[in-house]
């Protein structure tokens, strides 16, 4: 098992891509913290589907874009488990509009879960990781972060945001054995991009624009987390790796 022993922390790991990235984890021996915001039946689920594989989890209720649930959330990983190796900031949600119609609050808070939330749950785990003098950081990014999208000006400018934070992560920490790293992915098949698989004219424009002419499914995407958490990548830091069939190269 290549994540025996460890223990993972998933913000917004009740369902889509963090369910996954935490199943994954738990197949390969991690403890995994569960992180939610509303849904605890979702994250109770998630929390039984890992101790079925012979795993611990447990799951917590926090608003990772406050900056003391974020805290609160990295010390339940510590109490309960005794130490934290691996951190995901993977909670986001949309708020699309076009630029000229945005609202300040639309903007806020896209940028306060993405973006915010992620600077806090890292400092809150890089200053346990520090002492410890090891630990894993994986950020999520997006296509969107790397080549812009029309109607979502706030995610893009979080997810870009995501990928210049981790880079200068991972300067600063690097020190403690820390390594920082970014997956960037394209258009997964979750609850937040319904509307994009669901309309087919938008299912169009973003057809071709991925070379593999597929949307991924959360478990296509897991793979590269649980290679990021293990220590395969212990020399592998400040990276950026697009997950999503092409679609950033065109």
């Amino acid at each position: 098992m290549r994540l025996k022993d460890k223990v993972a922390l998933i913000t917004g790991s009740s369902r889509g891509v963090g369910r996954a990235i935490a199943l994954a984890y738990a197949k390969e021996g991690a403890k995994v913290v569960v992180n939610y915001t509303s849904n605890q039946k979702a994250a109770d689920e998630v929390v039984e589907a890992i101790k079925g594989f012979g795993s611990d989890a447990i799951g917590v209720k926090a608003d990772v874009a406050k900056a003391d649930e974020a805290a609160k959330l990295v010390q339940s990983a510590i109490d309960t488990f005794g130490r934290l190796d691996v951190l995901v900031n993977n909670a986001g949600f949309t708020r699309p509009a076009m630029l000229l119609k945005m609202t300040e609050q639309e903007w806020d808070e896209v940028l306060d879960i993405h973006l915010k939330g992620t600077f806090l749950c890292s400092q809150a785990a890089a200053r346990h990781m520090a002492e410890k003098n090891r630990g894993k950081i994986i950020n999520v990014a997006s296509v969107a972060g790397v080549v812009g999208t029309v109607g979502q000006v706030n995610y893009s400018a979080a997810k870009g945001g995501v990928i210049a934070l981790t880079k200068s992560m991972a300067r600063e920490l690097a020190r403690y054995n820390i390594c920082v790293n970014v997956i960037s992915l394209g258009i997964v098949a979750t609850d937040m991009t319904e509307k994009i698989r669901s309309d087919e004219k938008l299912k169009e424009i973003y057809m071709n624009r991925i070379l593999l002419k597929r949307f991924a499914e959360p478990e296509d995407i897991a793979p590269a987390f649980v290679f990021f958490a293990s220590d395969e990548s212990n020399y592998i830091t400040g990276q950026l790796l697009c997950v999503d069939g092409g679609y950033g190269m065109v």
